[in-house]
């Protein structure tokens, strides 16, 4: 069966071809600059590549511009769209209402927009997409995936804020946490890859990107995460400045005659590695800065390892010690330094270090502690798209079966 995986932004709109029961990606691509001069899209279908330029003024063009290049006689990876069995989408904010992934109808697209100011930049973006491919593919199943859903499972404890509670109730101001299909994703993973039980087991799962967001996950579930209200809580990240005491905004909009807009402007696009480096939010050119003697470098690098490495201590002691530690995503995978860095001087947690294996170890599943470490450290390559795509064929099951699916079901589906 094949799925086709959308993930929309603004102005682009990225997409994945994804064959369910092989697991292989038939096709990959991305719109970029719909809506702006230079609109362009580029394909890859194994070793053919497509690439065209044209005008795309929304997401409707967009959409079927991508139907074109996967169905090309030459380049594509499809007879027809019929062969598309269902349509994934991720959506960024869910808020309250859903903890699982579901059929989109129209109370789900009516509930996307009600969350739109939680999520004003993604859901709009998200919803376009929806709706393009409502209009283009009418017959098509589609299937929201919401970063959120995964943390739904936090007690008040964790997700409610030291506010007045008449804020959440009214304006539903609460911790929602992102990048749940990842955390998801590799939570589960890391117990199959050990062969252990997830029920009884305390994990905490690193997210390191450009973003980055930490959860503890107790029995398959999560119970905390970094991120809150918007992704700009946690840890130091790319352009975010993490967590920091909120009258920082007042202090900076009073002392330089900005309003809150613009101070959280700063906080979301100007702060984190590369506010604090003033050389680049890649922590590849922070590492390059950094061992080239650059000082800024140097306290941007350290700064986060630091922040990454508190926030494990406070979650081993939120869930009364941890079993497994897994590092995932783009850094988390791929800087072996920066792991040293935050595993250095943590025996007092249960892990002991096997070095030789975390050492220039780059996206591949391992296990980087000692054989005899009480605390298993795995690096786990994450795959939000595989679960998108397994949730989509799940309930597209759910339909043909005429069964009713159970959407707040927590377990992890792989398909």
């Amino acid at each position: 069966m094949k799925i086709l995986i959308l993930n929309a932004g603004s102005s682009s709109l990225k997409f994945q071809l994804m064959e369910t029961d092989s697991r292989r990606i038939a096709a990959k691509g991305m719109v970029e600059r719909i809506g702006i001069e230079g609109s362009v899209i580029k394909q890859t279908a194994g070793d053919k590549i497509y690439k065209n330029e044209q005008p795309m003024k929304d997401h409707d063009e967009a959409i079927a511009a991508m139907m074109r290049a996967l169905t090309h006689t030459e380049l594509g990876a499809l007879k027809d769209m019929g062969e598309i069995a269902a349509v994934g989408h991720r959506v960024l904010h869910g808020g309250e209402k859903f903890s699982a992934s579901v059929i989109i109808n129209e109370a789900v697209i009516e509930a996307i927009r009600e969350n739109i100011p939680l999520g004003p930049l993604h859901n709009p973006a998200n919803l376009m997409g929806i709706l393009a491919c409502r209009r283009i593919m009418p017959d098509t199943p589609q299937v929201a995936v919401f970063d959120t859903s995964f943390h739904q499972t936090m007690p008040k404890k964790a997700y409610l804020y030291g506010i007045p509670t008449e804020y959440y109730k009214r304006l539903k101001i609460r911790r929602y946490g992102f990048h749940g299909t990842s955390h998801r994703y590799v939570s589960a993973r890391v117990c199959q890859f050990l062969g252990i039980n997830p029920i009884g087991t305390r994990i905490i799962t690193c997210h390191l990107g450009n973003g980055s967001s930490l959860a503890a996950v107790v029995d398959g579930k999560c119970v905390d995460t970094s991120m809150g209200l918007t992704p700009l809580e946690g840890v130091l990240m790319g352009t975010r400045s993490g967590s920091l005491d909120p009258a920082v905004v007042q202090f900076i909009a009073n002392s330089e005659g900005l309003t809150c807009d613009a101070v959280l402007d700063i906080l979301n696009k100007k702060s984190g590695l590369i506010g604090v480096s003033g050389v680049s939010s890649d922590m590849r050119d922070i590492d390059a800065a950094a061992d080239s003697g650059n000082e800024d470098a140097i306290v941007a690098r350290d700064m986060l390892a630091y922040s990454i490495k508190k926030y494990i201590g406070a979650y081993a002691a939120a869930m009364g010690g941890v079993d497994v530690l897994v590092f995932t995503a783009g850094i988390g995978e791929n800087n072996w330094a920066l792991r040293r860095r935050v595993m250095e001087d943590m025996e007092w947690l249960g892990v002991k270090m096997d070095f030789s294996k975390n050492d220039c170890l780059r996206a591949q599943e391992c296990v980087i502690s000692a054989d005899d470490s009480r605390v298993k450290v795995v690096v786990i390559p994450t795959d939000e798209e595989m679960v998108i795509a397994s949730d989509t064929l799940e309930l597209v099951h759910c339909i043909d079966k005429n069964t009713d699916a159970d959407y707040n079901d927590p377990r992890f589906r792989l398909g």
